[in-house]
């Protein structure tokens, strides 16, 4: 009976010691919480900005305008929910209310709403609509209000905040669950322009205190975070960690850089979220129809955003109707086809191993990175931070991309990796590609090759690596290989034209009709134009370097004149909306065509803090 007893005590000594050795790893870092996580499986949904700028033809509106400008002819918020759902979208963000103060609900905290406009008799409630049609489509629904409020007669003074939150309030109590609430940290009309100290904790206990699990957006989060520019690329390492103390939303923000990469070993969980539009700006305007993103691009910010750890917010204007235009809905729907094409099927399929497993437990053996299983990984013991894996085929196969995940419920950890593939003819491995971070989804691209087999190698994790899926796949080769041929100047010869002034090398780039390196110039110098007679035009154009952080013309003035003394003012300390954070190019149209031979642009602000200012190109618009 003793040596019974011995022997079963011996068998609970051994299994208790195979069960701690077995035990999970310990979180690393900050961790998601479960709405992080659920967001982030989200991947991709649809950004729609509409409201008056939709019908005045501008990115930022000055709460001026007249809400009877706000009138769409058929708006039909389940085209909007048909068309992202069938793009294969998760969710639309609306904006609520952008820096012009409009509301698109019947706010009784505002009196420039939907409630003053004529469409449907001021009766018309157009988040009520949306929320509705996203739930009908399955789709989640998210919300953008701008703290700035160029409107409303609070803004700039201490009730504003409290003003502000009530507005929040309604939106976030009479329309559903809202997983996202987006916010931006612009504030003020420029150096000489009504400020407002912004209560983020305020607002951001408001949100929680409503939509207990929404995300909220902001430069430093608290649920997720900008990624330092509006092209939707993130830089190949993504961190998904962010030191936030010190630093606010706007100006206060991390350096751009930061917010692109993250911080290795940031104190808080804020993942990227790249947002973009699938045109030019961020509002439909008529001039952009022709101009939506090639197909080739969208694939290009797809793999630079979903495939290095980020979501992608997509933005897709509404026209004047109050539809999405035919196409953007073409463009999504080829979009769409080609990703599907592309990640059709997983040639992941095969013999795994791995140079460690931790305890030698099947519960963390290589075979879970294939199982589809989110929740099964494979890891080693603690004290093992570099590892590989084998995945051996039964035949060669062909394939151009690779997808990585790591299990971020416990972290980020993997700061350092590569692939190598075997090559028959020599019989050895071969490198393949490489690359720093993984976190929720990585995919790599490359030339296509033919294998038998690959090797993961883990070359640099802060604690035990943890992978929980790989994914192998073919992907159709959608580029035409020919780069787009467009014409600056719209048809207008420029043969006649000289620049006068200033006298410098090279400055006939200005006008040169070719988008390339821009001219710096110091800000005190205006460029003047000679267009060699007269002749009429209706506005003008200036192309900004294409850079975030680039020292780009922010405020200005623009003259024209017949003889290069007399000049006429047509702009006056006129602002370049959004121009810091899309460095795109800028048409402006006066108020009705002119006549001159000399135009002059004047530098007033920019978009940093230097002393030279960029430009790329100067043109006129003609009618």
């Amino acid at each position: 009976m003793r040596h019974i007893s011995i022997l079963f005590y011996s068998v609970f000594l051994l299994l208790l010691s195979s069960c701690s050795s077995t035990l999970p790893p310990n979180p690393y870092g900050a961790i998601p919480s479960p709405a992080q996580l659920e967001w982030q499986k989200m991947e991709y949904y649809m950004f729609i900005h509409f409201g008056p700028n939709t019908f005045t033809d501008v990115e930022w509106g000055d709460g001026k305008e007249n809400p009877k400008v706000f009138n769409p002819s058929d708006l039909d918020c389940r085209q909007w929910a048909a068309t992202a759902k069938a793009a294969g979208m998760k969710g639309i963000i609306i904006t609520a209310k952008h820096h012009d103060g409009f509301c698109l609900w019947p706010s009784k905290y505002s009196t420039h709403t939907v409630r003053e406009s004529p469409w449907k008799e001021g009766k018309g409630d157009l988040l009520r609509e949306l929320s509705d049609a996203c739930k009908e489509y399955g789709l989640k629904f998210g919300v953008y209000l701008s703290p700035w409020d160029q409107n409303h007669p609070d803004y700039g003074t201490p009730v504003y905040n409290q003003t502000f939150v009530n507005t929040l309030d309604e939106v976030l109590s009479n329309y559903g669950d809202v997983f996202e609430q987006w916010f931006d940290g612009a504030n003020g009309e420029g150096h000489n322009g009504k400020k407002q100290i912004y209560d983020w904790e305020l607002f951001n206990n408001t949100v929680y205190k409503k939509q207990r699990d929404a995300i909220i957006f902001s430069d430093i989060g608290p649920g997720c975070r900008w990624v330092g520019n509006e092209e939707g690329y993130m830089s190949e390492t993504n961190w998904s960690r962010l030191n936030v103390e010190g630093f606010e939303a706007g100006r206060k923000s991390p350096p751009l850089d930061t917010l692109n990469i993250g911080n290795t070993h940031g104190e808080k969980w804020v993942p990227a979220e790249a947002n973009t539009s699938i045109r030019p700006g961020w509002f439909f305007s008529p001039s952009t129809n022709d101009k939506v993103k090639s197909l080739e691009k969208l694939l290009d910010i797809y793999y630079a955003s979903a495939g290095r750890n980020a979501n992608l917010l997509l933005n897709v204007p509404p026209d004047r109707r109050g539809r999405i235009h035919p196409n953007d809905s073409t463009r999504l729907m080829e979009f769409r086809n080609a990703l599907d094409k592309s990640f059709e099927t997983n040639l992941a399929k095969g013999a795994v191993s791995a140079s460690s497993v931790r305890g030698d437990s099947k519960s963390y053996s290589p075979d879970n990175i294939l199982d589809g299983n989110y929740d099964s990984y494979w890891t080693t013991d603690d004290d093992i931070t570099t590892a590989s894996i084998e995945l051996q085929f039964a035949s060669s196969r062909t394939f151009n991309r690779i997808l990585l995940q790591e299990y971020i419920p416990l972290g980020q950890r993997i700061a350092r990796f590569n692939i190598e593939y075997w090559d028959d003819d020599t019989n050895s491995w071969k490198f393949l590609s490489d690359g720093t971070t993984i976190g929720y989804k990585r995919i790599l691209c490359f030339p296509s090759i033919t294998t038998s087999g690959i090797k993961i190698n883990i070359t640099n994790s802060f604690a035990c690596p943890i992978i929980n899926n790989l994914e192998i796949y073919n992907a159709l080769n959608f580029s035409s290989g020919l780069k787009e041929s467009i014409d600056i100047h719209g048809g207008i010869s420029t043969a006649k034209w000289s620049v006068f002034s200033p006298a410098l090398e090279n400055v006939g780039r200005i006008i040169d009709g070719k988008d390339d390196d821009p001219i710096s110039l110091a800000i005190q110098y205006p460029v003047i134009v000679d267009l060699g007679e007269r002749v009429e035009f209706k506005g003008f154009f200036y192309i900004p370097q294409n850079s975030v952080g680039a020292a780009n013309v922010s405020r200005y003035n623009f003259y024209v004149s017949d003889d290069n003394k007399s000049w006429i003012k047509l702009k006056s300390n006129s602002l370049f909306n959004n121009l810091r954070n899309n460095p795109i190019r800028q048409d402006v149209f006066f108020d009705k065509e002119t006549k001159a031979r000399f135009i002059k642009f004047e530098a007033l602000e920019l978009t940093n803090d230097g002393d030279k200012y960029n430009i790329v190109e100067l043109g006129i618009i003609k009618p």
